[in-house]
């Protein structure tokens, strides 16, 4: 579990010392989500960060008429969390929800922010982060604008490529933008394809 978390942090920043890298550990626990729980609830005021050792967690949120969007996916090893919550000290809106069981390892934010100060490296592993999910967020977002269906499906599988088997197909339309009748059009197309 260490070895993984020192692994995923060197990978955003390969200058981050062993001893720095102990320090940010021993600020996280150990927790199991159960299939369905809640890493974050809606209109809950975040404290927590975590990091998705195994398992899938999505961030969805509603619309009025109760209607569920799946916003991201997130497989470990990975971060989570109700960032936006987080950093503006508002009510969560956008749950994040185990669809499998999960392992992550979560920290109180204020203990994540407290080692910035004495260790800047870490400030830009935290920066880093925040870049990433930005590109990735734009990235989502131009995908629904100006691709298709089928499209965003064919990125989907290259980015995610074990998912399909673990989660059901209603919440892969509903990160693609797309009804469960529509997904299984393409999916069918594209077996086609590869037959013919």
């Amino acid at each position: 579990m260490k070895k993984d978390f020192f692994s995923y942090c060197r990978l955003i920043s390969s200058d981050l010392k062993e001893d720095v890298l102990s320090e940010l550990f021993a600020c996280f626990s150990v927790r199991s989500l159960e299939k369905n729980d809640f890493f974050s609830q809606k209109g809950e005021y975040a404290h927590k960060v975590g990091f998705l050792m195994k398992g899938v967690i999505r961030a969805f949120y509603l619309n009025e008429e109760g209607k569920e969007y799946n916003k991201q996916f997130f497989v470990g090893p990975s971060l989570i969390g109700p960032y936006t919550s987080l950093l503006t000290n508002t009510p969560n809106l956008i749950p994040q929800q185990a669809l499998t069981d999960c392992e992550i390892l979560e920290a109180e934010y204020k203990d994540i922010e407290a080692l910035y100060s004495k260790h800047h490296v870490l400030e830009k592993l935290g920066r880093r982060i925040a870049e990433h999910y930005f590109l990735e967020k734009e990235k989502k977002e131009l995908e629904m604008g100006l691709l298709e269906g089928e499209e965003r499906y064919i990125i989907f599988q290259k980015e995610f490529p074990n998912l399909e088997r673990q989660i059901p197909q209603y919440h892969i339309a509903s990160y693609l933008g797309i009804s469960a009748t529509q997904l299984s059009r393409i999916r069918k197309g594209i077996l086609k394809s590869k037959l013919d």
